[in-house]
């Protein structure tokens, strides 16, 4: 005998732990803002250093993608994420931890069809829409003469 839907979504209701948005939005908010916090003393760390400031914005976000990287090789980025949710999703480390999860998950299928064909399985979309809407933009605006 199958539950009907109404029976179905209270069984399901009872079985389901209670909300904590607030707290997930509030750890969200921190952990993202912590990771700002962090790039913007990468950034003065680099100027402080005597670098150019072409050199500290190319520096700053290879340092968070390395970091976000490095972290989810060490199966670090997942605990923090766990407790972060959207906070990690700040789009460089959620893009550096999106690209590396996949090859580490397949990397067992080997160097070509593991690492080089599932790293993109997650970003690849993400890839190919930024790079096609720019494209789109760009045009639009070279038609329209502000660019």
């Amino acid at each position: 005998m199958r539950p009907s839907n109404k029976e179905y979504s209270e069984m399901a209701k009872r079985q389901s732990p209670p909300s904590t948005k607030i707290k997930d939005f509030a750890l969200a908010y921190l952990i993202g803002g912590a990771i700002c916090v962090l790039g913007q003393l990468l950034r003065e760390l680099y100027t402080a250093l005597g670098f150019d400031d072409k050199v500290v914005r190319m520096a700053v976000p290879s340092t968070l993608i390395f970091a976000a990287a490095l972290l989810t090789g060490l199966k670090l980025f997942d605990k923090i994420a766990k407790h972060a949710g959207a906070g990690t999703l700040v789009p460089i480390t959620g893009f550096a931890n999106a690209v590396v999860s996949p090859a580490i998950e397949f990397k067992s299928e080997g160097q070509v069809l593991g690492l080089g064909a599932k790293m993109f399985t997650i970003a690849g979309p993400v890839l190919v829409f930024g790079i096609g809407a720019s494209a789109v933009y760009g045009l639009i605006l070279w038609i329209i003469g502000l660019f």
